[in-house]
């Protein structure tokens, strides 16, 4: 059967990418909408960037109102400050809410409307070029056609989708991943692993995603414990963004599955970080579908050097389950209980959970097959 693989138009990746990158972004306009959060604009990351751009001749606006995961409000207040300023291309720098935020704000900047009018529907257009530079290594924005934007209205995450959100450019360089604290490292490293696995033991699997996802999984289970307790860990660093990257890759052609589908919900209910509410699943969802395909997990548990090549597969499945359950307490990854979040409360929005996870489509990617009962057996086991 044939398939399609999607990448981000370029990618520029390795130590100081972005100084390498001159002539590219000249080529994309002359003054950047720079799309970005306060907490990064304080770490003096986005003057790396507008410093860069002021050496090249290129005029800038920051737009920094990205406070925590992105939601329609502040796409709209973006749009409209992209269009004051009067700029011709988008660069986002920072973690995954930036980076989505900018693919919507390039969208709806020249599509109009409500941006939950393209739920579940392909985004189709001619968007200003978009540069997108990763901070933290994880969400894997960068080098995929999808953006998560949070309608206020309904309390829904929307898994919005297009070719045309795929970046012109993606700069990847690890030592702007330096300043991420450990909470964010675990969190990211985490959505990364995820990707990885979903992507790998998803039904729109095929060769190259495969490829990718293995190696990803291999690097993050070696090197995230190193990156979360020494920040400082430049191998360490540089490994978890090669991964991210990879992971991402993964879910622009593969999807996610159930992991992600389940966790959507509960980030925007519970207001869960999207990293540590798919940390808080993982275990609990992959578990069920294990039986869905053992000889794919079991091959993972190979991988990362958790089962040998004698072990049967059932066992080598289970084996990895046993070393994602380690490798999440290596990261401290809490649960609901300990995050703080009320039994009574979750056990009453467990029904629409359930559905706006099926909804989603996610869920339905999994090899086993999966119902609304299936999940709501797995949210009542978290507890």
């Amino acid at each position: 059967m044939a398939y399609q693989f999607t990448l981000p138009g370029r990618t520029v990746i390795g130590e100081n990418a972005l100084l390498s990158c001159e002539a590219i972004i000249k080529s994309f306009g002359k003054k950047a909408f720079i799309v970005t959060g306060k907490i990064v604009t304080k770490t003096g990351l986005v003057k790396v960037l507008t410093d860069n751009l002021d050496a090249w001749g290129i005029a800038w606006a920051v737009f920094n109102d990205i406070t925590g995961e992105p939601t329609d409000q502040m796409i709209n207040a973006g749009v409209k400050a992209y269009k004051d300023t009067k700029c011709d291309f988008i660069a986002a720098i920072g973690g995954g809410s930036p980076l989505d935020s900018a693919k919507a704000i390039g969208a709806m900047a020249v599509l109009g409307g409500k941006i939950s009018d393209y739920l579940g529907t392909e985004i189709k257009g001619k968007f200003p070029p978009l540069v997108l530079i990763p901070t933290t290594a994880g969400t894997g924005s960068e080098a995929t056609k999808f953006t998560i934007i949070t309608d206020t209205e309904k309390d829904v995450k929307m898994l919005l989708k297009g070719d045309a959100l795929l970046p012109d450019l993606a700069v990847i360089d690890s030592s702007l991943t330096l300043s991420s604290p450990k909470d964010i490292t675990a969190a990211t490293g985490m959505d990364a692993l995820t990707h990885a696995v979903e992507a790998y033991t998803s039904r729109k699997a095929n060769t190259l995603t495969d490829m990718y996802a293995l190696d990803a999984i291999k690097r993050i289970f070696t090197y995230l414990p190193a990156a979360y307790n020494d920040g400082a860990d430049r191998k360490a660093r540089e490994e978890m963004a090669i991964a991210a990257y990879e992971a991402g890759i993964c879910i622009n052609n593969a999807s996610v599955t159930l992991v992600h589908g389940m966790s959507r919900p509960i980030g925007a209910l519970f207001h869960v970080p999207h990293g540590i509410s798919n940390a808080m699943l993982i275990r609990q969802c992959l578990d069920y579908v294990l039986d869905g395909c053992y000889e794919k997990f079991a091959a993972i548990a190979r991988a990362i050097g958790a089962a040998g090549a004698q072990t049967g597969d059932e066992a080598a499945a289970r084996l990895f389950i046993t070393e994602l359950s380690s490798l999440c307490a290596k990261l401290d990854i809490p649960t609901l209980k300990t995050y703080g979040i009320e039994k009574e409360k979750f056990d009453t929005l467990c029904g629409k959970m359930a559905t706006d996870a099926m909804a989603s489509g996610s869920p339905s990617n999994t090899i086993k097959e999966v119902t609304k009962d299936d999940l709501l057996s797995i949210y009542h086991k978290l507890w």
